[in-house]
């Protein structure tokens, strides 16, 4: 769980969290997870891997990234999926808009078939 201090009093609430920049003001901000399933289309398997181990290093160093991960379906090969969090939902504009996600969906849906999802936290530990 990160906490931040903005100016004044520093509170922490689960995935959703307060901050207190001066004495009566709130801001409220919830982080945003993103799950994307992408299967491999035939003889794809190797270029998408390809594509998304690309994304990671660079969607990692994003500001407002707090997560970028890839796992591997166990079950079905060529089937992988992303698991994103970001700090709030400029983060994830900013991260759409960057270079590399441009590049990836130029070239992702010749490689997969894919869903997406974007998550708001209900109950997060």
């Amino acid at each position: 769980m990160r906490t931040r201090r903005n100016g004044g009093a520093l509170r922490r609430r689960s995935a959703l969290h307060i901050y207190s920049a001066h004495a009566g003001t709130t801001i409220v901000t919830s982080h945003i997870k993103i799950v994307a399933v992408l299967t491999a289309r035939q003889g794809k398997a190797e270029a998408l891997r390809s594509l998304l181990d690309g994304m990671i290093a660079p969607s990692r160093a994003e500001p407002g990234n707090l997560r970028y991960d890839l796992w591997a379906d166990q079950a079905q090969p060529g089937r992988y999926v992303l698991d994103e969090l970001y700090e709030n939902a400029e983060a994830v504009a900013a991260h759409r808009a960057s270079s590399h996600f441009q590049a990836y969906l130029a070239s992702v849906n010749d490689l997969a078939e894919r869903s997406a999802f974007a998550l708001d936290p209900l109950a997060v530990a």
